[in-house]
C-alpha cells in the first residue's frame, strides 16, 4: 500500500506562483545554518562515494548548496531544476548518485519522477532523498510541513517501502534525516 498523502490538483499553485514561491527560499551557500541543515546528506554522500563518481542534484533550486559543497570537495556534479536549471542534457547520461534535498514533496507525479530517477541511476547507484516523513505520531491538521503551498505530496515509511518495490530499487534505508534508495 502506498499510504502517501497528495494535495488535490485544484489546490496546486499555478506554475508562475510556484516559481515565485521558490524564489523566496533562502538556500544560500554562505549560510552556515543551511550548510548545517544539509551536512548530514553531504556527509552520507562523501562516505559512500568517491570524487570519481558522478552525481546529479535533481531539483537544485535557486541555491544548489549541496552541489556547491560537493563540487568544492572535488566531486563531479550536474544540476537540474524544472524552474532554475533547465539543462535537459543531464537526462542523457546515468549517475552513480542522485540527491533530492527537499524536492520529492514537490512532485506532482511521483510515479513519473521516481521512474525517471531510477532510469538515471547506474547499476548499484544511490538516490538520496531529504524530506520530512509523515509519521503516525503526526497530527496532519497541525503539521507545519504541509503548510508550504508548494508541498503537494507527503510520504510515510510505507510510501517509501512501496516506492522501493514499485520501481525495483534493490534496497532502501530510512535514516533520521533522509532516505537512501539503491538500484
Amino acid at each position: 500500500m502506498c499510504d502517501g498523502v497528495q494535495l488535490a490538483t485544484q489546490q496546486r499553485l499555478s506554475p508562475e506562483k510556484e516559481e515565485n514561491r521558490y524564489t523566496l527560499h533562502k538556500n544560500d551557500i554562505n549560510d552556515t545554518g543551511y550548510q548545517k541543515f544539509v551536512m548530514p546528506l553531504v556527509d552520507a554522500i562523501k562516505k559512500k562515494h568517491s570524487e570519481n563518481d558522478i552525481g546529479l542534484d535533481f531539483g537544485c533550486g535557486t541555491g544548489p548548496v549541496i552541489a556547491e559543497l560537493l563540487l568544492t570537495a572535488g566531486y563531479d556534479i550536474e544540476k537540474y531544476d524544472p524552474f532554475f536549471a533547465q539543462d535537459y542534457s543531464v537526462f542523457e547520461q546515468t549517475y552513480d548518485f542522485i540527491f533530492c534535498c527537499e524536492v520529492i514533496e514537490h512532485f506532482y507525479s511521483p510515479k513519473q519522477e521516481f521512474s525517471l530517477l531510477h532510469t538515471l541511476l547506474k547499476p548499484e547507484g544511490k538516490l538520496y532523498c531529504k524530506t520530512n516523513l509523515f509519521l503516525p505520531s503526526i497530527d496532519f491538521k497541525n503539521w507545519w510541513y504541509k503548510n508550504d503551498s508548494t508541498h503537494v505530496f507527503f510520504y510515510s515509511k510505507d510510501t517509501i517501502k512501496y516506492i522501493k518495490q514499485a520501481y525495483n530499487f534493490s534496497s532502501v534505508c530510512i535514516e533520521k534525516e533522509f532516505v537512501v534508495f539503491e538500484k
